[in-house]
């Protein structure tokens, strides 16, 4: 049995793949810090991505343009909308999320590890772009992987939804997958350009070929990002509450997000239901471990109240 079909067969009635698996965009750069904010500031001018002074205004090189335009897309803090007219261009504009953490009251320069938690969340749930970030953290249940492990486990998943894409083409992502999460070494004389989520600490390098997902607490990780991820993760399953076990562990949860221990998704939930015990539901003394809401909660607000925290 290979490392695709031995993670799969440990996976607890898993999501399923989006029909169509979505690879490249990327332009072979992971994202810098001040990338997602370029872009999201750009699309305040109509057709900031394919103006003839795209470069001059963002102030990179032409690949660069594109590549931020598909990180702004696949971390979803830029939204596609309909064509009009006779454009073929898809209107831009910021996501809700977008609007909250660049505004003056959130993190528009990306300091606070929040936000980069937020990001990482956003692009590994995003159904439609980017699939090996998705299918890496949310259906590898080996916690060490090679590269070429992580080429044959995306290849599976997307045979499993008919559709058959080339090694080279899934390699080329596993490489940026990679680089996403594993900063790499800089000379002295050499600008750092690593992705800002390698900061997070989510992948380990164990020499040549080898990683791992660092599972466990997560230091930098706020109890209301951690809540909003749970929340958008209900609200796809249409329910209000769910097992801890689902919660850690179900492709799409935020424990297999973020690589948690059931412990450590305990602790974010009585943080929250401290702060607000009217509205978490945190049952898990008994033999049914169930964790949940008691009533609507607001993402977007989460969200909100940690800047305003933040901030004050």
């Amino acid at each position: 049995m290979d490392w695709c079909e031995m993670t799969t067969k440990k996976a607890v009635a898993l999501n399923p793949i989006p029909s169509r698996l979505s690879f490249g965009g990327h332009e072979s750069f992971p994202f810098r810090l001040g990338w997602i904010r370029k872009g999201v500031k750009a699309v305040a001018h109509p057709n900031a991505f394919n103006a003839e002074d795209a470069v001059v205004r963002l102030g990179v090189g032409k690949n660069m343009v594109k590549s931020i335009r598909a990180w702004c897309l696949a971390t979803q803090m830029l939204e596609e909308g309909a064509v009009t007219g006779t454009s073929r261009i898809r209107p831009l504009t910021p996501s809700t999320v977008a609007r909250i953490v660049f505004s003056e009251q959130g993190d528009p320069y990306l300091e606070d590890p929040a936000s980069l938690w937020l990001l990482h969340w956003l692009l590994i749930t995003n159904p439609d772009r980017m699939s090996l970030w998705r299918i890496a953290f949310m259906y590898s249940r080996e916690n060490e992987f090679t590269k070429s492990d992580l080429v044959s486990l995306v290849k599976f998943q997307g045979e499993k939804a008919g559709q058959m894409t080339e090694d080279s083409a899934i390699g080329r992502d596993v490489d940026v997958f990679v680089r996403t999460y594993v900063a790499g070494r800089a000379s002295s004389t050499e600008e750092d350009f690593s992705c800002p989520l390698t900061e997070l600490g989510l992948i380990s390098s164990g020499g040549g070929d080898r990683y791992a997902f660092v599972v466990g607490p997560k230091r930098t990780l706020p109890a209301r990002v951690f809540g909003f991820a749970f929340l958008q993760y209900l609200r796809s399953k249409e329910s209000r509450e769910c097992s801890l076990s689902d919660a850690t562990y179900y492709p799409g949860s935020p424990g297999q997000a973020f690589k948690l221990d059931e412990d450590s998704v305990v602790a974010y939930l009585r943080e929250l239901a401290e702060r607000d015990p009217s509205q978490w539901l945190v049952d898990v003394d008994g033999p049914i471990r169930r964790v949940g809401t008691k009533g609507e909660i607001s993402p977007a607000g989460l969200l909100e109240m940690h800047y305003l925290e933040s901030l004050g």
